[in-house]
C-alpha cells in the first residue's frame, strides 16, 4: 500500500500508467477514489498520483490539522518523494483551488494545471449545503439520507432519468470501506470554511485548462468563468450535460479535453 510518512500524517495515495506525470487532487468529501474514471482514459500517458487529502481514504490520522493550506503542501512533498522534479496538477472542486495553490507557489514544477468543475467563489449557500449534509448525517438514518440529499447537488440531469442509478451509488458509498466519516467531514468542513486562498488567478503564469460543468449547482458555470476571466493564459471549456460530480458525468469529454491540453503544453 503506497504510503508516505510526513511530520503529522501518514498520507496514502495511488499511483497508475506511465509517462509524464500528473497529480489528481479530489474535492470534498471524498478520497482518491472520486477521480477513479479519469484513470484508465489518462494512464495510458501519463503517470497518474492521487493522495487522500488529510480527513479523507487511508491517509492517518483522520484528525490531523487538516488546513487546505497542509494539503497543498501535502501534494508538493509527494511529488517531490517520487522525485518528479515538474509535473502536470489538475483537481476537482476544492482539488482545484489546491491546483492553483500549488501552481503559485511551485511554478518552477507546476507545468500546468487543470482545474474541474471549482470556482473562486466564497459561497454562503455551498457553506449552508455543508452545515445541513452534516445535522442530516447525524440525525437517524443519517448515513443514507445525507447522501440522497447530495446527490441532486453532485448530479445532472441524466443521472436521475434512471431511478436505479441513486441507489446504485447509494450502495456503492454504504459499502465502501474508506468513506469519510461524520467526524472527519466535519473537520474538513472546518478547514474549507476557514480557507483564504492565497493563489490569485492573474498571478500564475503556467497553462491552465479551467473546464466549467454546464448543470453544477454548487458552483455555477457562469460564477466560476467569472472568477477564472484573469487568468493570463487559461482555456475555457464547459461540458453542459455534465453536473458538479464531472469526472462521474462526463468522464470521457474531461479526459480527451485534459489529454489535448497536456499534448499540447508538455513536459
Amino acid at each position: 500500500m503506497p504510503e508516505l510518512a510526513l511530520d503529522d500524517i501518514t498520507l496514502h495515495y495511488e499511483i497508475d500508467g506511465s509517462g509524464p506525470p500528473l497529480l489528481l487532487l479530489s474535492g470534498m468529501m471524498s478520497d482518491s477514489a472520486a477521480m477513479s474514471p479519469l484513470v484508465p482514459l489518462l494512464s495510458d500517458r501519463f503517470t497518474v498520483v492521487r493522495p487522500d487529502n488529510r480527513t479523507t481514504g487511508r491517509t492517518t490520522p483522520w484528525d490531523a490539522p487538516a488546513g487546505c493550506d497542509l494539503m497543498a503542501k501535502d501534494a508538493m512533498a509527494l511529488m517531490e518523494h517520487l522525485g518528479f522534479a515538474r509535473y502536470h496538477v489538475a483537481g476537482h472542486s476544492l482539488g482545484g483551488l489546491l491546483t492553483m495553490e500549488i501552481a503559485q507557489a511551485a511554478p518552477e514544477r507546476v507545468a500546468t494545471g487543470s482545474v474541474l468543475a471549482s470556482g473562486r467563489v466564497r459561497s454562503p449557500r455551498t457553506a449552508s449545503l455543508f452545515d445541513t449534509l452534516l445535522a442530516i448525517r447525524r440525525a437517524p438514518m443519517g448515513e443514507e439520507m445525507w447522501l440522497r440529499a447530495l446527490y441532486p447537488w453532485l448530479f445532472g440531469n441524466a443521472f436521475f432519468e434512471d431511478k436505479n442509478n441513486t441507489e446504485t451509488a447509494l450502495q456503492a458509498a454504504l459499502a465502501y470501506p474508506y468513506a469519510q466519516t461524520a467526524e472527519a467531514m466535519t473537520l474538513q468542513v472546518k478547514a474549507f470554511q476557514s480557507f483564504r486562498p492565497k493563489a490569485k488567478p492573474a498571478e500564475i503564469t503556467c497553462p491552465m485548462l479551467l473546464i466549467y460543468a454546464g448543470q453544477d449547482l454548487m458552483i455555477p458555470a457562469d460564477v466560476a468563468r467569472a472568477s477564472f476571466d484573469s487568468f493570463p493564459n487559461g482555456t475555457h471549456v464547459i461540458i453542459d450535460h455534465a453536473g458538479h460530480s464531472i469526472a462521474w458525468d462526463a468522464p470521457q469529454e474531461v479526459a480527451s479535453h485534459m489529454g489535448d491540453f497536456l499534448q499540447k503544453n508538455p513536459i
